[in-house]
């Protein structure tokens, strides 16, 4: 159950063959609710996504906060509670700032990036060892939180062909990571809130400690112009984990539902 908040965040960012703007996908007020299962039967804890507008250095941006948190007995015997924030440019969805301050089971972290992409330096403030480094960052490069918005406004349905791949650069903690996903087709699936049309897609994780193997991990996201998360499946490598959009509210289009609960 480590990596509760991670894993959603990780893995709902999804794949396109080329990006052009489209009519942006999401508005200031946006806010989603996820359920999280273990095993297929046993509760595993609540996530949540929201999106404001603010103003970060007189720039104005999207400020997305993601929470996640253990409940019901799970969280006696281990208890996560995690924040991640983004600032991002609202037209480039650009990332200045990420915060990632979690405690799962007692471990701990809280680091705060900055990013200059002009010069192409992360400013990384560790909070819980009191320690400040500079490292250099690839350009246009994306935390975890803001690539996610990023495809959402960016993808092209109509151009998306099986077995499609994308490779985003993306700055978590202290690294870069080259995340790899694969898009698998189209699939309606049953939701607390209807059957809906969806995209489905692969992306690719390192085989070890939390996941069973690189295709362990499968997400679809509706196939409206939202691009929504409604279903995540992770085979860790103990037991499984699975995420449910359970509720949401501020969308910036219509929810396309084919047939209603």
């Amino acid at each position: 159950m480590r990596k509760l908040l991670l894993i959603l965040l990780l893995i709902i960012g999804f794949s396109q063959v080329s990006f052009a703007q489209e009519e942006k996908a999401f508005q200031d007020g946006e806010w989603f609710k996820f359920k999280m299962s273990y095993s297929g039967f046993l509760k595993a804890g609540n996530a949540t996504l929201a999106v404001k507008h603010a103003t970060l250095n007189n720039k104005e941006v999207y400020h997305v906060k993601g929470k996640g948190w253990t409940t019901g007995m799970i969280k006696w015997f281990f208890k996560v509670e995690d924040r991640y924030e983004s600032y991002f440019d609202k037209k480039t969805n650009i990332p200045y700032k990420f915060i990632r301050d979690i405690d799962e089971g007692g471990y701990t972290k809280n680091l705060e990036i900055d990013f200059d992409h002009i010069n192409k330096k992360a400013h990384v403030n560790d909070k819980k060892n009191k320690t400040k480094t500079v490292v250099n960052i690839k350009p246009n490069i994306h935390d975890m939180v803001s690539t996610f918005y990023y495809l959402r406004n960016n993808i092209i349905i109509d151009t998306l062909k099986i077995g499609d791949e994308v490779l985003v650069d993306m700055y978590y903690d202290k690294e870069s990571y080259r995340f790899k996903l694969e898009y698998l087709g189209e699939e309606t699936i049953n939701t607390d809130f209807g059957d809906v049309e969806t995209l489905k897609f692969r992306p690719y994780v390192l085989a070890g400690r939390v996941f069973k193997e690189e295709e362990s991990l499968t997400v679809w996201v509706t196939k409206d112009k939202n691009k929504v998360p409604l279903r995540i499946k992770a085979d860790l490598a103990v037991g499984s984990l699975r995420a449910d959009l359970e509720a949401f509210r501020g969308l910036k289009h219509p929810f396309q539902i084919v047939v209603k609960r």
